[in-house]
């Protein structure tokens, strides 16, 4: 468990710390970060591996020795925090604690491909200008670093391996300017198990919390760089049971754009409720109709229904995207037109 609290990414740490947070917490948070920061960390959210409740409990205990010794050190540098550490926590425990917040506070360029198996990085940079190669090899780990040179061809091989040799200093504005544009290329790419304990229901909830601005911020980011996992978050931001919560004039503004035999179909198998939040938002003669086609089909089969109704939700998030219906966020329920 040690090793792979070890192998956790800062990025993929903070991502686990949101969640820990909820929803609620977590969206003052992305609030407060730039539009990239905040767009990597809710891809990193969405695309989180399940996390043992013990993995869970280190990330948050470290994050709470980082905020001691950030304290620490503001008052009196990195040495006074050592010394109080030391008498908190004795002289193991306090260099543990002391390494990780050195590490923190100094990350290494390109750190989010230290994992990435060569292959698959090679296969990503291999087409990449010889000096951005060569950049990218001189901070991954030694042996992934021969692995890739010697899978180059001839030529782009000498070519790399003389830029390694001439590479003396990088200006830091250079290497996360590059940094930054891969890292965004590669998100696209590395295909990584989404589970309950992140996934696109997790940022969901947290977007859910946020603001409007910060929410095309984060879903624009998204799908620019993983469109279909960006189509997964949106359909999840809004099913269709949750036209109960639309106020009257809401609905009666969707059901001018619904077609109403799609519309019989998404009903079927739906609850009460929601059938009679449609049905008091029509005409008595309409709704005579709607439910006659809703008999007259007879039994559906649920994909055909499911299909209906994501298309219904689709028209609805046409037309809060172009002004004709707001959904507020923040916890509240209210909608209007």
């Amino acid at each position: 468990m040690r090793a792979a609290h070890g192998q956790l990414t800062f990025r993929k740490k903070a991502a686990i710390l949101l969640t820990a947070l909820g929803p609620e917490l977590a969206a003052p948070v992305l609030q407060q970060l730039s539009e990239e920061d905040a767009e990597t960390l809710a891809i990193e959210i969405a695309r989180l591996e399940k996390i043992e409740p013990d993995v869970r409990g280190e990330v948050i205990e470290e994050f709470h020795h980082l905020c001691q010794v950030q304290d620490f050190i503001q008052e009196g540098g990195i040495h006074y925090a050592e010394q109080n550490l030391f008498a908190a926590f004795g002289p193991e425990k306090a260099n543990e604690i002391v390494e990780r917040v050195k590490r923190a506070l100094q990350v290494v360029p390109f750190d989010f491909l230290k994992n990435t198996d060569p292959a698959q990085l090679l296969s990503f940079i291999q087409d990449e200008h010889p000096q951005t190669i060569a950049l990218v090899l001189a901070y991954v780990k030694p042996a992934h670093a021969a692995a890739i040179l010697g899978k180059l061809s001839p030529e782009i091989r000498a070519d790399v391996a003389e830029r390694l040799v001439m590479m003396d200093r990088t200006p830091p504005d250079v290497v996360h300017r590059v940094e930054s544009v891969l890292q965004r290329k590669l998100s696209s790419v590395i295909n990584q198990d989404l589970t309950s304990a992140g996934g696109p229901k997790t940022l969901v909830e947290i977007l859910s919390w946020v603001d409007r601005a910060t929410e095309r911020t984060i879903l624009d980011g998204l799908t620019e760089t993983n469109p279909e996992l960006a189509e997964e978050v949106k359909n999840m931001m809004f099913v269709f049971e949750d036209i109960v919560s639309l106020d009257d004039r809401a609905v009666q503004q969707i059901l001018k754009e619904v077609d109403m035999k799609e519309l019989a179909t998404a009903l079927k198998g739906t609850s009460d409720e929601v059938q009679q939040k449609i049905f008091k938002n029509m005409s008595e003669r309409a709704t005579g109709q709607l439910k006659e086609d809703m008999e007259f089909m007879g039994p559906t089969r649920l994909r055909v229904i499911e299909e209906a109704q994501q298309r219904i939700v689709a028209i609805i998030r046409r037309l809060e995207e172009a002004g004709e219906l707001e959904i507020y966020r923040g916890g509240e329920d209210e909608v209007v037109v």
